[in-house]
């Protein structure tokens, strides 16, 4: 007689790579948030505890004295309508999104990750010691609330929604968290490097997030690769401002060291928003990958239906 294959064994090759984690699976944000904090321990001693880095820090934050109406006007309505009320508001609708996306994992994961950045954030803000190198005194303003608080909340529906929207969320969400970025910097709440300390941060407290969840799962639940609709635009932004911003702080640097009008404020500011808008499209990049493996819904835990047919 001849024997019918179950239907099993087809379920259990498409579950197959839902069955256990690997370490690969649940490390990887674990290194990524290690690599992020590492990233901004080095921007505090970099930009806060040496003259040369708050000269020229101070210097971008001064030179932000854009007089263009339109660009004024979205600067300010982009920083009056960044309260405390919409992020809420905006949490509770990740958290509930994951509820309905049956993945209460990744809902808790983005409570962690907005309570952690922003709390962390405040914590470093008034803890952190600045000493006045620069003939600029003032309170310590790294990192940026602001900026951690629109990146936390970006982030955490990146992680929650489906990969359908998930992309355009991303770049949206990039493109908001740099005008909030750029505009701290152009009312002078900020300088460049609290804005990129505060992504990073965003991005350590994101990926341990992840972390835990994956930790505590008992499947590793496949995804999508991100569309390269998103990480083409974000991967060309990072690259193209990453550059002229590196170029623009070498000059600042040396303008330091060698006493000389060799640049003006405006150049500065101008360098301080390229070097945000590349901190902001990196951490965008790397966290869309990140949290796109994983973030599917899931059942597992169900019973298998019992398969069909048998032998004869």
């Amino acid at each position: 007689m001849t024997a019918v294959a179950p239907r099993s064994t087809t379920s259990a090759a498409r579950t197959s790579a839902t069955s256990a984690p690997g370490a690969g699976f649940v490390l990887a944000p674990l290194a990524v948030a290690v690599v992020a904090a590492a990233g901004v321990a080095a921007m505090d001693a970099v930009f806060v505890r040496t003259a040369t880095g708050q000269y020229a820090d101070t210097t971008a934050m001064r030179g932000g004295d854009v007089h263009h109406a339109r660009v004024v006007e979205v600067l300010s309505r982009t920083l009056n309508g960044t309260t405390l009320v919409t992020l809420v508001l905006v949490c509770l609708v990740a958290a509930g999104v994951g509820v309905l996306r049956r993945r209460v994992d990744l809902a808790i994961g983005a409570g962690l990750l907005v309570l952690g950045a922003n709390a962390s954030c405040r914590l470093l803000k008034t803890r952190l010691p600045r000493p006045d190198l620069s003939d600029f005194p003032g309170p310590n303003s790294f990192p940026s609330g602001h900026t951690a608080a629109a990146a936390s909340v970006a982030f955490a529906l990146i992680l929650v929604l489906p990969a359908a929207v998930r992309g355009i969320v991303a770049l949206a969400g990039a493109g908001y968290v740099t005008v909030i970025g750029v505009a701290t910097v152009w009312a002078e709440w900020h300088r460049p490097s609290d804005v990129a300390a505060a992504v990073l941060l965003v991005l350590a407290w994101a990926a341990f997030a992840l972390f835990v969840t994956r930790l505590f799962r008992r499947v590793a639940v496949p995804g999508d690769r991100p569309s390269r609709l998103v990480t083409v635009p974000l991967l060309a932004v990072f690259l193209v401002t990453g550059a002229a911003g590196v170029l623009g702080l070498i000059s600042v640097a040396m303008n330091v060291r060698m006493s000389a009008a060799l640049v003006s404020s405006r150049f500065a500011f101008l360098a301080g928003s390229a070097g945000i808008a590349a901190a902001v499209a990196g951490g965008f990049l790397i966290w869309v990958w990140l949290a796109a493996r994983g973030s599917a819904p899931t059942s597992a835990g169900r019973p298998a239906r019992r398969a069909k047919g048998g032998e004869k």
